[in-house]
């Protein structure tokens, strides 16, 4: 299994949560964050926004599933077709285990069910 977090901008969330949920993919969570990337924030006049507002998703998924699920964030979180600084980031990383609180029960990839 893969947990896929995704930082991007708040004004795109939604197209890409209806792109996930197209896909089958409606698991998720998200929430708002505060931070800056490599760019540090944005200068607008003289004033300087050294963090910005974003919005982070975790997305869990066999990993079969996972070259899809980055492709589509990145196809729905990009600006224009060469994007932009800001977009934000995709992260990729393996679940060694994941527990069913209401049922204590382990829960085991598809290739171990």
């Amino acid at each position: 299994m893969k947990l896929i977090t995704a930082v991007i901008r708040q004004q795109v969330v939604q197209d890409v949560q209806s792109a996930l949920a197209d896909a089958g993919h409606v698991g998720m969570t998200r929430w708002d964050v505060i931070g800056r990337g490599r760019q540090q924030g944005i200068r607008v006049g003289e004033t300087v926004y050294e963090e910005l507002p974003k919005t982070m998703l975790y997305v869990v998924v066999e990993d079969e599933h996972k070259d899809d699920v980055v492709d589509l964030i990145i196809g729905s979180a990009r600006s224009g077709e060469t994007g932009s600084p800001g977009d934000g980031r995709v992260f990729v990383t393996t679940i060694d285990e994941s527990y069913t609180i209401s049922s204590q029960s382990k829960d085991l990839p598809d290739t171990e069910r």
